[in-house]
């Protein structure tokens, strides 16, 4: 072996004097050694063709070096020719340039030596081609060489387009103005001295740079090149001026790409090429794509502007129907000055579409449709026949069991209002009496889950039970009037009117009810009258902290993602002066509520929360970290913005509990019995206290990194880690960070990794780790995970608290009978739902704490999940918004974007008639053209229209 190397190492020594001799042979004019290289480099001879070419530019070089000027233009004008008309296969250079190569720095030198006229920027135009071949000793020579031809060219005569020289050219032309424009910036900032020389030289301004670019683009774009053409414009910060140069065959592909790369660009970028987009939408009359970036955006006026841009009365329904799924308020699209005058201009039929309440009919037929509108029992979820359980189950807590079949009814027929539990019972038999006391509160709550979204029928089944004369049930049913008023806006407003009074009563569950049942039924409608009837509840000093929270959550449902100054101000205030008083409330688990509400209202608004968060700084208490954690965590969800990922699981990385326990230990040494108590009391409470911000901070990894596929699968690989080697507060929280990842999206290596959290010796991890398989398979019907909790229910028969867990596991997965799904990502994963978003956080924000809330009084909160509920159908309708069945492809979403021709969206897809029922992952097209939808993507309520232009086959056959 090392024989070879010793001969090896003085050949590359050598090579290098070898080819200059070739290239002093070339000059002399020999031609020996120029056949002897092109052996070297093809192994074989040149051909006649080959040999005449390159005697012809060997002729042209040397006109070009002789003292007659005349002969210049002829000689530059044939150079231009053979350059331009040589072809090349993809794997090898030109041959003109191959040929030329040896030559390029005598006609360099030529060049210098010319005086400046038009034959000397026509010169210039040629180098620069030739200048691709030196790039590497020569970084920029080409781009160097066309702006020097662009300086000498007379004023009137155009530029020659870079694409007569072919689309390497231009790829090679775009690569070195990045390069340039990233230069010229370091430069500004601070000059490094060494690397000067050489690259100065370069002559134009940034703006030269900048048309060039410009140019390039062009011809990019009309290429089939258009994430090239978006890259040039973006690397040279111009990207606004792509919208004069996309066409309507251009301008839909590089929207896609610009759509796509938004997850993968800092802060500032993101949102000028959503606004950029949308610009491009608006320009060519895209409205349903348009509207659907505004939403993105959560810009008021472009939603507004898009809405009232259609003229089309049936776009408009259209428009309608997408704003109300993404629960857009009525008044953004009501100008500011004159509300009574905008009121009236909504017609009856548009005011259902944006009021959603046709969601309740639909979804029902839905449900005959697909064959499961009849109720489930218990049963039939749990099917206990197939658990391997051991006779002795006796000993479960009977209560504990009827609560937990309280929730499965309630999930699995949810919005069906049929359930055999609840709805459809005798007055006296209902399945409420079988719970105890606090049980009754999520009992009664249940029959607003049962009759979801029906705002007429739900308030007469309800409204018997208000009556009752145990508090519970009363509370219960406040809390059920909010949950089938959810994301359904009516003219009567009646949960308002109905809820308003009670937030005032003096019992606390009373007034819990009150409160979240306003907080559920307003969530993203930021309406003025629940702030006004909520607020002071907040600020009020003889309120528990519990009402003080909660009122906070539901103000934060309410205004989610709205940055409204006055409930910011008035959280920060309670908390500062919490703090200063030494509030021991503020340590205790429901600040966690107060931190949350103050982090909904920034979701999704990115560098919006800085003064907040500064504020937060202030405040010397642990409870600070928490809502810091949270605020900023909200503020970038689903942006999968990198930095405030790192940020996040920096905060996860410290051993909080270690170093307290060794202090602990020196104390024990020197203090005596006495002061050893105070010791550890003082030192204690921090303990506990100051991790809970590490638990907030897994769960805001996974709330950054969702909803975009690479951040997904980066952050799985991160909790990997965190379970390894985090601490007991960290990894509970784990398997909630992967749920709230993967809500509703089962996927068989998540669920093995779920499945064998579920069985870790720290009940507290196994506990959410059954919640997260019930939220991952969330209204799936997933065999294999129905299977895995049959099992987890015979392996925990004995411990009542996780066979409680597997139970609402179970009705989770089978939610709404698998017709209801609770991702936040519509309109093919491009939109967060911002509701959806915060009811997930609500209900894992109280799994952090499992103990003291779900496994406590508290667990009516597993209703939070309600907001985050939504049919997965796609209903297709006439213009007269009447059901028409349709033949539709479904099948797995493929991403096809930047991606040549016209390759398929969707794969292993099957042909159904709607309406049709669509996975998370899942995409659906229209079978045949037959019609033209008027949404940009097939989810939710379509509305198509006849294709003129579409014959049938018998048609075609009778013709």
């Amino acid at each position: 072996m090392s024989d070879p190397t010793k001969i090896a190492i003085p050949v590359p020594s050598k090579d290098p004097q070898a080819k200059k001799k070739d290239q002093a042979d070339k000059e002399e004019g020999t031609s020996k050694s120029v056949e002897k290289k092109d052996e070297e480099k093809e192994g074989d001879e040149l051909s006649e063709e080959d040999l005449q070419l390159r005697s012809e530019l060997e002729m042209l070089v040397e006109r070009l070096k002789e003292p007659n000027t005349d002969l210049y233009r002829p000689a530059l004008e044939s150079l231009r020719t053979l350059i331009r008309t040589s072809t090349s296969s993809m794997t090898s250079v030109p041959k003109p340039l191959k040929f030329l190569r040896p030559h390029f720095p005598d006609l360099q030198g030529l060049y210098e030596a010319w005086p400046a006229s038009e034959n000397k920027a026509q010169f210039a135009d040629i180098l620069s081609v030739l200048a691709m071949t030196y790039s590497d000793t020569q970084p920029r020579g080409t781009l160097k060489y066309r702006l020097l031809s662009a300086s000498l060219r007379p004023a009137n005569t155009p530029q020659v387009d870079p694409g007569t020289w072919g689309h390497e050219y231009v790829r090679h032309l775009a690569a070195e103005l990045g390069e340039e424009f990233e230069y010229r910036e370091v430069q500004d900032d601070n000059t490094p001295s060494e690397s000067d020389v050489p690259k100065v030289e370069l002559p134009g301004t940034i703006d030269d740079l900048r048309s060039l670019a410009k140019e390039c683009s062009t011809f990019l774009l009309s290429h089939n090149a258009e994430p090239d053409a978006v890259d040039l414009l973006q690397e040279l910060e111009m990207i606004e001026d792509i919208v004069s140069l996309v066409d309507e065959n251009t301008f839909d592909r590089v929207c896609q790409y610009m759509t796509r790369c938004v997850s993968f660009l800092p802060p500032p970028d993101d949102i000028t090429f959503l606004q950029t987009v949308h610009k491009i939408y608006t320009h060519f009359q895209k409205f349903p794509e348009a509207i659907a970036i505004a939403i993105r955006l959560g810009d008021r006026d472009l939603v507004r502007d898009d809405f009232h841009a259609a003229g089309n009365p049936v776009m408009k329904r259209q428009l309608a129907f997408i704003l109300a799924r993404a629960q857009i308020p009525i008044e953004w699209l009501q100008a500011d000055s004159a509300d009574g005058e905008e009121e009236e201009e909504f017609p009856q039929d548009l005011l259902e579409c944006l009021s959603n309440t046709r969601l309740s009919s639909s979804f029902r037929e839905f449900g005959k449709e697909m064959g499961v509108s009849e109720a489930k029992s218990l049963e039939d979820v749990y099917k206990t026949h197939l658990e391997n359980t051991r006779a002795s189950t006796s000993n479960v807590d009977s209560a504990r069991g009827n609560l937990a079949g309280t929730f499965v009814n309630a999930f699995v027929n949810a919005g069906f209002g049929n359930d055999k539990l609840m709805v459809d019972v005798e007055a006296g038999s209902s399945w409420i009496y079988k719970n105890k006391e606090h049980g009754m509160m999520s009992a009664a709550a249940s029959l607003g889950l049962s009759l979801l979204w029906d705002t007429e029928m739900g308030l007469s089944h309800i409204d018997k039970y208000t009556y009752s004369a145990e508090e519970y049930i009363k509370a219960g049913c406040y809390l059920a009037i909010g949950i089938s008023n959810s994301s359904i806006r009516t003219e009567t407003d009646a949960a308002l009117a109905l809820l308003a009074e009670h937030v005032e009563n003096k019992s606390v569950p009373l007034r819990t009810g009150a409160i979240m049942g306003l907080g559920m039924a307003y969530a993203g409608s930021q309406r003025e009258e629940v702030m006004a009837t909520l607020l002071p509840y907040i600020i009020d000093e003889e309120v528990s902290m519990e009402i003080c929270s909660l009122a906070a959550l539901a103000l934060g449902f309410v205004f989610v993602g709205s940055e409204n100054g006055e409930i910011t101000g008035t959280i920060l205030q309670v908390l500062m002066e919490k703090a200063e008083r030494g509030d021991t409330e503020l340590e205790g688990k429901w600040a966690r509520f107060l931190a949350l509400g103050l982090g909904l209202l920034y979701l999704g608004q990115q560098n919006g929360s800085d003064a907040t968060l500064e504020t937060l700084k202030a405040i010397e208490k642990p409870i600070s970290k928490t809502a810091q954690v949270i605020v900023e965590a909200c503020a970038f969800a689903g942006t999968t913005n990198v930095l405030r990922v790192q940020k996040m699981l920096h905060e996860c990385d410290e051993h909080i509990v270690l170093p307290k326990e060794e202090e602990k230990k020196d104390n024990d040494k020197e203090k005596n019995g006495e002061d050893k108590k105070d010791g550890e009391e003082k030192k204690e409470e921090p303990t506990k206290q100051d991790d809970t911000f590490q638990t907030f901070a897994v769960i805001a990894v996974a709330l950054i990194s969702m909803g975009e596929e690479i951040g997904s699968q980066m952050s799985m690989r991160q909790f990997n880690h965190l379970m390894h080697y985090g601490e007991p507060n960290i990894r509970k929280a784990v398997p909630l960070a992967i749920g709230l990842v993967n809500a509703s999206n089962p996927q068989l290596p998540i669920l093995e990794t779920l499945s064998k959290y579920s069985h870790d010796n720290d009940l507290a991890v196994a506990l959410n780790a059954i919640f997260a398989m019930g939220l991952v398979g969330a209204g799936s019907n997933n065999a294999r995970l129905a299977q895995m909790l049959r099992q987890l229910a015979g392996y925990y028969h004995k411990e009542a608290d996780c066979l409680f867990m597997v139970r609402i596991a179970q009705g989770l997965v089978h939610m709404g009978k698998g017709t209801i799904g609770v991702n936040p990502f519509f309109s093919d994963r491009g939109i967060m739902h911002k509701p959806a978003v915060a009811g997930l956080l609500a209900v894992l924000t109280a799994f952090t704490d499992a103990k003291g809330f779900i496994l406590d009084k508290q667990h009516w909160m597993l209703y939070f999940l309600v907001i985050a509920m939504y049919p997965r159908f796609m209903i297709t309708l006439d213009e007269e918004l009447k059901n028409i069945p349709v033949a539709v492809r479904v099948g797995q979403a493929v991403d096809v974007v930047g991606q040549a021709g016209k390759p398929r969206t969707i794969s292993g897809f099957q042909t159904h008639t709607t309406p049709v029922r669509l996975g998370t992952t899942e995409r659906a097209e229209l079978a045949t053209e037959e019609f033209i939808p008027y949404a940009a993507v097939l989810e939710g309520f379509v509305i198509l229209k006849k294709n003129p232009g579409w014959e049938s086959e018998d048609s075609r056959m009778q013709l």
